[in-house]
């Protein structure tokens, strides 16, 4: 398949699933645009040495993944988001992330440390075995199960105190 058809197969497959992923992992959205055309670019670069021993979703996730982890590593980054999370309420935020925290769930992930976000999104959104999540992270099918656990019990007492009962429903506070 010549390179361009190729790309535009990968951008329609997995563009969305990656900005969402990306977004929830840098918790911001203009970032997350970046890594997902960075992701992209690295992508096709070494898609003839994919040796096709994961599924190409998986790949491509983890490469997304290790892009985001190199923005994150970036001074640039540590420092702007150490200003901005001093600045946000002052100057009253983001519209782009303040409309994605509106939703709750989504606001409470955004809550969850980078490791536990990263498996809830990987697993609900992505919708990806614990497996193939194992293969991405580079840890065990039983350590993925023991942080899919602690994320879903972090995630629930942060709906709880942000007024969900267990079922999900708001309880009015």
């Amino acid at each position: 398949m010549p390179a361009n058809k190729n790309l535009e197969r990968l951008i329609n497959e997995y563009g969305d699933s990656l900005l969402r992923m990306c977004y929830l992992h840098l918790k911001d959205y203009h970032l997350a645009e970046d890594a997902v055309q960075e992701t992209f670019i690295k992508a096709m670069r070494s898609y003839d040495s994919f040796g096709h021993r994961s599924s190409e979703k998986t790949w491509i996730m983890r490469i997304a993944i290790n892009t985001c982890r190199n923005i994150m590593r970036n001074h640039w980054f540590q420092t702007v988001r150490n200003n901005m999370d001093i600045h946000i309420p002052a100057i009253g935020g983001n519209p782009i992330d303040e409309l994605h925290e509106k939703n709750s769930v989504t606001g409470a992930i955004l809550k969850l440390n980078a490791r536990d976000r990263k498996a809830i999104v990987l697993y609900y959104y992505q919708e990806m075995s614990v497996k193939e999540i194992a293969e991405i992270t580079g840890k065990s099918q039983s350590a993925v199960m023991q942080r899919l656990n602690r994320a879903r019990r972090r995630l629930k007492k942060i709906l709880m105190e942000d007024g969900y009962d267990e079922n999900g429903l708001e309880t009015g506070n």
